[in-house]
């Protein structure tokens, strides 16, 4: 039975024009319909789970933002940015510092080497694009250098010492590996400040290399690994294009591999495949991997050492920014991206085996106590040491310590917890270096495309011209004219 649940704006996937769309539940699943008054309807999967659906919606988090680059014209998504119809600041920025590539990927969303036009910002205009993202309140804390391929870019390392001397807290890479091959140049990305590595890594067997890139990588990503093992950089994220029948069944294997080198790797971040271009509904329908559907084939995958509700939605974490605001009256970066955009896990690892945050911290107990000291700092009910101490007796009250991991100390990971609401960045950093981060960003293509989870958006690419814009608009709307030179 078809039962309507909301409505939002899309756009046409042929001719790109804004137009309203439905959401619907029907057997299970939410779904997105809307008409184009020229070339017709469209209908996509937009959440295969409608329980997990409406679970999700409770965390919610709609901001606002006090830096906007452009005004309200067009309306949402035309006028990137960012608008002031826009309510996140910039938590990640992306900085595409080259369209070059040394592969020639079927499944690019950045369609890289492909328009026959250069688009490489120079020295100084990567200069200014990273000033802009620092002067925004609060300053953009964390920074991706993306591409094309970055590491064709000669003067990367200086770039990277650049964006460490601006400010920025993460300095992030995202390549696909292939001149990490050279240990010499992977300790040079380490002395010039890299902070994490986000390795293109599609699966532990040659198969999704060969269709997804045209050639078997893995030994390149094996190698890339055994390399940072060797020159002590131990922060790597795996990044695998989820794509139904090339892949989705190696999700439980790249867990696996993720464990077993957990010296190095921080985590995996699994992004199922957009679609771009003409494809029939039939196939997009059978091709189209949500992100309940990646929980389901965590699961399975795992045998149940992970499960559908240790998985949490992006903007959960939003409330803990906010005490952290609250406590130190600065503005702080919030993580409000829409609540169907992403989820994520921390797992603990011990004698090889994973134990999910959630089998001996009471997260929801956590998150109901950090709301409930926000509304009692913002009516000033309560003082900011009396909040703390509050804090630091109910954390404890939370673990389960026959279920904790042994190599925990519970009264130590307490503390820990405490300081990070304190505002130490470098708890914060500690506890991603201690944890394994299982998460998935679920990336909108013209099909599934919803405004509101784009005005939400904090990821965001900024360009030479000053715009800041977020990360699904960029690469389904404005890219195209960027990298073809029209404007």
């Amino acid at each position: 039975m078809r039962k309507i649940i909301g409505t939002t704006l899309s756009i046409c996937p042929r001719c790109f024009k804004r137009i309203p769309a439905t959401l619907y539940e029907e057997e299970g699943k939410v779904f997105m319909e809307k008409t184009c008054p020229e070339h017709g309807e469209f209908r996509d999967i937009y959440w295969s789970d409608a329980e997990l659906y409406r679970k999700f919606n409770k965390y919610q988090y709609i901001g606002n933002i006090e830096i906007t680059q452009s005004k309200i014209e067009k309306g949402c998504p035309y006028d990137c940015g960012l608008c002031p119809n826009h309510k996140t600041a910039t938590v990640l920025a992306n900085i595409d510092l080259t369209n070059r590539c040394n592969l020639n990927c079927p499944i690019c969303f950045a369609n890289a080497g492909k328009t026959g036009i250069v688009y490489e910002p120079t020295f100084e205009e990567v200069r200014k694009m990273m000033e802009i993202l620092r002067s925004e309140i609060p300053p953009t804390p964390a920074i991706q250098f993306a591409g094309g391929e970055p590491t064709l870019r000669k003067d990367l390392f200086d770039i990277i010492k650049l964006a460490r001397e601006m400010g920025f807290l993460h300095v992030q890479l995202a390549t696909n590996g292939i001149r990490l091959r050279d240990k010499d140049y992977l300790k040079g990305l380490k002395e010039a400040g890299l902070s994490t590595i986000y390795l293109q890594f599609d699966g532990i067997s040659e198969k999704p290399y060969l269709i997804a890139r045209g050639k078997n990588l893995l030994p390149i990503k094996m190698k890339v690994i055994e390399n940072c093992r060797k020159v002590g950089f131990n922060s790597v994220v795996l990044v695998p294009t989820l794509v139904r029948g090339v892949n989705d069944g190696e999700v439980g294997d790249i867990i696996k591999y993720t464990v077993e080198n957990f010296d190095i790797v921080r985590g995996v971040n699994f992004q199922p495949v957009s679609f771009t271009g003409r494809i029939d509904e039939e196939k997009r329908l059978e091709g189209r991997i949500t992100i309940p559907d990646f929980i389901k084939l965590v699961e399975e995958q795992t045998n149940g050492e992970i499960v559908k509700d240790d998985f949490y939605p992006v903007p959960s974490v939003a409330p803990i920014s906010l005490f952290v605001e609250n406590l130190s009256g600065e503005k702080k970066p919030i993580l409000g991206a829409h609540q169907h955009c992403g989820v994520s896990t921390y797992i603990f690892v011990e004698d090889g085996k994973m134990i999910p945050i959630t089998r001996f911290f009471d997260v929801e107990g956590f998150l109901e106590i950090i709301n409930e000291k926000n509304e009692e700092l913002k009516d000033k009910k309560r003082g900011k040491i009396r909040s703390v101490l509050d804090l630091s007796m109910n954390v404890l009250k939370l673990i389960d310590r026959e279920k904790a991991p042994k190599t925990i100390n519970v009264k130590n990971f307490a503390n820990f917890i405490v300081n990070i609401l304190r505002g130490n960045y470098s708890s914060l950093a500690k506890l991603h270096h201690n944890v394994l981060m299982i998460s998935c960003m679920h990336f909108m293509d013209p099909y599934n495309f919803d405004v509101k989870r784009c005005e939400r958006c904090c990821i965001h690419y900024v360009i030479p011209d000053g715009r800041v814009i977020p990360f699904c608009t960029f690469n389904t709307i404005h890219r195209p004219s960027l990298t073809s030179g029209k404007k």
